[in-house]
This record gives C-alpha cells, structure tokens and sequence, in this order.
C-alpha cells in the first residue's frame, strides 16, 4: 500500500492482557494517557489488548505507530524500555498461549506486505510477573507516570501537542 493510501492519523496502541499480571502495563499506560491527557484528534488511541492480527489493518494505513507494552529486555523489573523501528522485533518467538498472534507477527505481516508505517516506536517497562493474575507488580506500577510522560515527549517529536487535562497533578513516579 503506497504512503499515499494511510489517512494521516498517527497511532498509540495500548497492548497487553490484563490477566496476566504485568502483561497489562500497556493497557494501564494507555488509559493514564486517556485521562490525563488531552490528545489532538490526528492521533488516534487504541485499547489493542490482545487484538493480535486485527490491528493489522490500522498499522498499515498510520503513517507513525507508537506501541505502548511491556518488554522484556533483560533489565530489572520497572525498567524504562523503548526501542525504534528495527529495534522492534519482527520474527516470531515465544507466546503466552499457543493460539496467540502477537504484535511481532503482525509487523512481520505488514513488512512483507510493504505496509509498515514510516516510523514505529514501542515504548514499556520491564515486567516483573506475567502470570495469571490481576494486577500490576509495585516496581511495574511504580513506572506508569514515567511511561506515559515518554509517549508525550514522542507524539511531541511527531508534531503532536498533547495538553494535560485540567486538573491533573504533573507527577512523575518514583
């Protein structure tokens, strides 16, 4: 799909389950985001969950993804992690179920199709705990603010301005 195709909305895709402990910094990150924040409408948000190959679709067509999730990189838990374009692994590896599609598959996808957005971005933490559970590990919870004041810096090097909402302190975690 030519460049000339994508409909101009820059992405932040929450990614992560929930149940499965620190697995769901992404979905935390992003409605922090949501209600903190106000986003400029060019830039969309999405609770991508565990959508897996669905999100196919709106990759190909954002001009700039940002990913919001949980990385392992072989930091200590609550770690900052963000990785650029290539850095963001395309090839398959381990998943949590058998059934599961996850985000390296569905760029691996749209890299052979040749619809890649022209900048990618996937901004975590270091998970602590993914197993079955709900909740947020302490350290992992603890860097929520951090991750969310790092999508804004990167929607700001897009030439997004994101406002904080009225009311809401400027706090960065610990």
């Amino acid at each position: 799909m030519p460049t000339a195709d994508r409909d101009g909305r820059d992405l932040v895709i929450g990614l992560g389950n929930p149940l499965m402990g620190d697995d769901g910094i992404g979905l935390a990150a992003l409605e922090r985001l949501q209600a903190e924040w106000e986003v400029p409408p060019e830039v969309e948000l999405i609770d991508g969950g565990t959508w897996g190959m669905n999100l196919l679709p709106m990759i190909e067509i954002a001009p700039r993804v940002l990913f919001l999730d949980a990385i392992r990189a072989g930091l200590p838990p609550g770690s900052d992690v963000v990785l650029y374009d290539r850095q963001i692994p395309r090839v398959l590896a381990q998943k949590l179920s058998p059934h599961q599609i996850d985000l390296k598959e569905v760029l691996a996808v749209a890299e052979l199709r040749g619809t890649l957005p022209s900048a990618s971005v996937a901004i975590g933490l270091e998970p602590e705990i993914v197993e079955l559970g709900i909740g947020l590990s302490p350290r992992v919870e603890a860097g929520i603010g951090r991750m969310v004041e790092a999508a804004v810096a990167q929607l700001a090097a897009w030439g997004h301005v994101c406002r904080r909402q009225e009311g809401v302190e400027a706090a960065l975690d610990a």
